[in-house]
């Protein structure tokens, strides 16, 4: 699970420079082993994602990982869209948001809920552009090994200390069987985000049918599994 600087910046298709200007100067998470940096794959993926930053998305996928990874695509479709949802803050637009996702037995909503907005204290999960993916740092466990990314639309606009300063009106929320899984999908979903027509799509918003169309032809000529 962890990597190298040498090895991320392969796969990122930047210098070693860069990779230890995030660490030193842009608060990319790294620890010392034998006097040089290992980057956990988790922590990397949530930065890139907060800052911004494009990383491959295969780099996130374990080396033993043999089973089925869903794409975006098949777990949306899992998860479905939703629009106009009520909520003035995060903590209401959330609970609307947990009270749609499918959840396996014995997992209380109220418990989720609580983690999701632990989640948001740490740091905030939206974007930038109006569009946050609220998630927990372990994966929420779905119910027979279905992956699943639930998409809602918010009737208001709601301040989720985006770095933009923009209020957000787009959720996008996972629910995984597993690490690898919740790894996959939040890497290939920020990648199709650094789309500007798609986000476009998002903001207008489209119907379910041109969403899924545009998120199936983008990983037909993008995001390739």
């Amino acid at each position: 699970m962890f990597l190298k600087v040498v090895e991320l910046a392969a796969a990122a298709g930047v210098s070693e420079k860069t990779v230890l200007f995030w660490i030193r100067d842009m608060g990319l998470p790294a620890h010392k082993q034998d006097d040089r940096y290992r980057i956990n794959r988790v922590d990397l993926l949530e930065w890139a994602t907060n800052q911004g930053i494009s990383i491959p998305p295969d780099l996130f996928i374990a080396s033993n990982e043999t089973s089925h990874l869903s794409s975006v695509s098949e777990a949306l479709l899992f998860g479905g869209i939703w629009y106009d949802l009520s909520g003035d803050t995060p903590e209401s637009a959330l609970r609307e948001v947990v009270s749609r996702l499918h959840l396996p037995p014995g997992l209380d909503p109220e418990f989720l809920l609580q983690t999701l907005l632990a989640r948001e204290v740490l740091g905030s999960t939206a974007l930038g552009n109006g569009i946050a993916i609220p998630h927990v740092r372990n994966p929420i466990v779905g119910p027979a090994g279905e992956s699943a990314i639930c998409l809602c639309f918010l009737r208001n606009q709601i301040d989720f200390d985006a770095v933009d300063g923009q209020p957000v009106t787009i959720l996008f929320t996972l629910v995984t069987p597993n690490v690898n899984a919740h790894l996959h999908l939040l890497a290939k979903l920020a990648f199709l985000l650094h789309d500007q027509p798609f986000q476009e799509l998002l903001h207008r918003p489209g119907s379910e049918a041109e969403i899924m169309t545009a998120i199936r032809a983008l990983e037909e000529t993008v995001v390739r599994r």
